[in-house]
């Protein structure tokens, strides 16, 4: 059976920033290194900024790795902190805030991979130097299989 033996080092990765939702986001493990099987990417999220709620068919698995989180999954919050992991199954409704006043940093494993980078570089063109309308936003959301479903929470 063929395999690839693939490495990533600390400071290697694709890093995309997107300061409209104060995210930097760097691609650890790509689409095409696990098989499709995977995506590992590093987060860092601004106080107060996190994503909108919304859902998607992949499974999720979150780890802090510095800071404190809110979360939302379908309707119920709960805090996370550093060391905690949340795993979501796909096609659950979440989101999530950074409610540390500094940036706050989560390991994100997405089961099975997407092209992690395309979307959220995408996503920083669509969001550009503000925040598009909520019709453009859902439009390029529903391109890559994801509903959105309601504005990112606050704490």
């Amino acid at each position: 059976m063929a395999f690839e033996i693939f490495h990533s080092k600390s400071g290697e990765g694709q890093v995309v920033k997107i300061p409209a939702i104060g995210l930097e986001l760097t691609v650890r493990l790509s689409q095409d290194a696990s098989g499709g099987l995977l995506n590992v990417m590093d987060t860092v999220n601004a106080p107060g900024f996190g994503p909108p709620l919304h859902r998607h068919p992949e499974a999720e698995v979150f780890r802090v790795m510095e800071g404190e989180y809110l979360y939302e999954v379908e309707g119920k919050r709960f805090r996370v902190g550093t060391g905690d992991v949340v795993s979501l199954p796909g096609g659950v409704a979440h989101t999530f805030v950074n409610v540390s006043d500094r940036p706050s940093r989560q390991l994100v494993m997405l089961l099975p991979a997407i092209d992690a980078l395309a979307f959220f570089t995408g996503l920083g063109e669509v969001l550009g130097a503000g925040t598009p309308d909520r019709a453009a936003l859902a439009a390029y959301h529903t391109k890559w299989g994801m509903e959105l479903l309601g504005p990112p929470i606050k704490a």
